[in-house]
């Protein structure tokens, strides 16, 4: 029953680690101004977010039919739900970014290339949530272990998101691209804080494995 719950929410995961990982290439391509690889990558989170959806219903399904014999069942569906929505984020990123593009706004390439680095440490959480969930079956010590990498990770991603926040307020940025690239850094800092969250549910799962 247990392994039946955790390959279904392992399988949510890496796809939302899927979506996650096209993040960074995104703004990659976003800060060179390659509009066409900005819009390819937006079309396949897109796609993604929508199998992430797909796979949290079964996940639902699944946790349904094996029913109330399942000890813990609401947390590996509240693991499900929160690290679902780093993939719903990610396709708010995206979206804002193409924007961004479509009105040829200038962002000057310090802002970009700090931007590039929030997006790399936001990846990175989402990452050690993934390592996280892979040591479920190795008992909660390990569990632990890796949760508070997830910690840390969310940690950095808060600092940068800081520190940008600050530097993007006191450019000299038009307004409505100001408004969108906050838009863009409050859901990287979503995404880490998700994991986060996500990792202390898996701690309680850790404890009936």
């Amino acid at each position: 029953m247990k392994r039946r719950a955790l390959n279904a929410c392992q399988d949510n995961l890496r796809k939302v680690v899927d979506v996650s990982r096209k993040i960074p290439q995104l703004v990659e391509f976003f800060a060179s101004g390659d509009k066409e690889n900005v819009h390819r990558l937006f079309s396949e989170i897109k796609m993604g977010e929508e199998e992430v959806i797909k796979s949290r219903r079964m996940v639902s399904q699944e946790l349904a039919e094996i029913g109330a014999i399942l000890y813990a069942r609401e947390d590996f569906l509240r693991f499900t739900n929160l690290s679902s929505e780093i993939a719903d984020f990610s396709e708010g990123i995206a979206y804002y970014l193409v924007e961004i593009m479509e009105h040829n706004w200038t962002i000057p390439s310090d802002i970009k290339k700090d931007l590039l680095k929030l997006s790399l440490a936001a990846l990175d959480a989402t990452l050690k949530l993934r390592e996280t969930m892979m040591v479920l079956n190795y008992g909660s010590q390990k569990t632990l272990e890796r949760a508070k990498d997830v910690e840390i990770a969310e940690r950095i991603v808060d600092d940068q998101y800081r520190a940008l926040t600050i530097k993007i307020l006191t450019s000299k940025l038009d307004t409505p691209v100001l408004l969108l690239l906050r838009d863009v850094l409050q859901l990287l800092e979503n995404s880490a804080d998700k994991a986060e969250d996500a990792a202390d549910t898996a701690r309680m799962v850790s404890m009936i494995m």
